[in-house]
């Protein structure tokens, strides 16, 4: 597994297993287990997936060196504060039974982030979290946490894939810094994404299936991926993307995919920041 090496200084997998929506219990514990099994050593997940007691139930089961693995959590909405931040991120690591995590996220670009971002640093400097970061923010969100803070985030999360590439935000991140990190690199399936034409010609030109040239192509930008599946026929093919590499013409073909537009929402539709600041969880 391939590394990349983040502001900080510390070493983060660029090919990563996320657990979003795996919300019964055994099928988690399993599929974790599979994908460390795999090969897999980042593993993502967040106290909005209500799942982190099962992840670190994982773990455990492994038996796999605590220094081998990369965890990721993520601090939900409701606690986006100095005073929350520190609880939930204790609560956090209580579930998954841990000392410390890799990475630790403000999952949403709402509340007070500036509060939270603080408490953040103050779990780093105590040895609790080993870097800290942000997902879903925007480069003018990024900036502004940015201005008023001392740690520049480590990575930021956000919504990559074919049909969205981030083609301005990523190489901002990358300017300032800031490791970029692809959720929902697949889209989830939609627009057709696995029957693309453009993407199963060049997957039959190298013998891989279109999930392995989407993480491919991300992996080349220099993008920390973050791929998920319960089956491990899938975890092991996800995986086994380091035996080819996409031409320049492979990589321009797959540019002229995007639109720019979010497969799933925008962050900046009131409607959902409502409905997103409206979800209060029991984390």
């Amino acid at each position: 597994m391939q590394n990349v090496k983040l502001n900080n200084g510390i070493e983060m997998p660029l090919l990563g297993f996320g657990v979003f929506q795996m919300t019964d219990a055994a099928e988690c514990e399993r599929a974790v287990i599979d994908a460390i099994d795999t090969g897999y050593r980042l593993i993502d997940t967040a106290a909005s997936y209500l799942n982190e007691t099962q992840v670190g139930n994982a773990l455990k089961q492994t038996g796999i060196a605590r220094n081998e693995l990369f965890v990721t959590t993520k601090l939900w909405l409701q606690d986006t504060n100095y005073e929350g931040a520190k609880a939930q991120f204790e609560r956090s690591l209580n579930r998954l039974q841990l000392d410390y995590v890799d990475l630790y996220l403000i999952h949403q670009p709402y509340g007070d982030v500036h509060g939270a971002w603080r408490a953040m640093e103050e779990l780093q400097q105590a040895g609790k979290i080993r870097a800290i970061g942000v997902s879903n923010f925007q480069p003018d969100r990024l900036a502004d946490l940015i201005a008023f803070n001392k740690v520049v985030p480590a990575v930021n999360q956000i919504e990559v894939n074919p049909f969205n590439q981030q083609l301005h935000a990523v190489p901002w991140m990358q300017s300032r810094s800031i490791q970029p990190e692809a959720w929902a690199p697949f889209a989830e399936g939609r627009n057709g994404l696995f029957q693309h034409p453009v993407l199963t010609a060049i997957g039959q030109k190298y013998g891989k299936s279109v999930g392995q040239v989407v993480l491919r192509w991300i992996f080349q930008r220099g993008i920390v991926s973050l791929a998920k599946s319960v089956r491990k026929e899938r975890m092991e093919e996800n995986i086994n993307i380091h035996d080819f590499e996409l031409s320049a013409e492979d990589m321009l073909q797959i540019a002229a995919l995007d639109t720019a537009t979010s497969a799933f929402f925008s962050h900046r539709n009131p409607a959902m920041v409502e409905w997103l600041t409206g979800r209060k969880l029991d984390v």
